[in-house]
């Protein structure tokens, strides 16, 4: 049963899986640690009060400014879409630099 856990292991790759998902994990944290250390607070005097909070910015509709209907999380969704951004332009510089890849294609 060892050997056929290996094999399993060996033919679909989960190791590599594993070490990837790891890897991921850390990029994802000096990516978001990258965005909010030194991209936001260059952008801070542009936009204003909201620079220096800028993941927890909120739009409220409807109620009152204390006491919201609708309380929606800009900064949050926005913050994300901008670490997944910067990680996609990575994979990709790394996939054409790295990899030596002419055109980047599914194989």
């Amino acid at each position: 049963m060892g050997r056929e856990f290996f094999a399993f292991l060996k033919q679909y790759g989960i190791v590599g899986l594993a070490i990837a998902v790891i890897i991921g994990g850390k990029l994802n944290a000096f990516i978001t640690g990258l965005t909010e250390g030194l991209i936001m607070p260059l952008l801070a005097p542009v936009l204003g009060a909201a620079g220096a909070d800028w993941r927890t910015s909120t739009l409220n509709i409807g109620g009152t400014p204390e006491a919201p209907l609708i309380k929606l999380g800009t900064g949050q969704v926005l913050g994300s879409l901008l670490d997944f951004l910067i990680v996609a332009l990575l994979v990709f510089w790394f996939a054409k630099k790295v990899l030596k890849e002419e055109q980047v294609a599914k194989k």
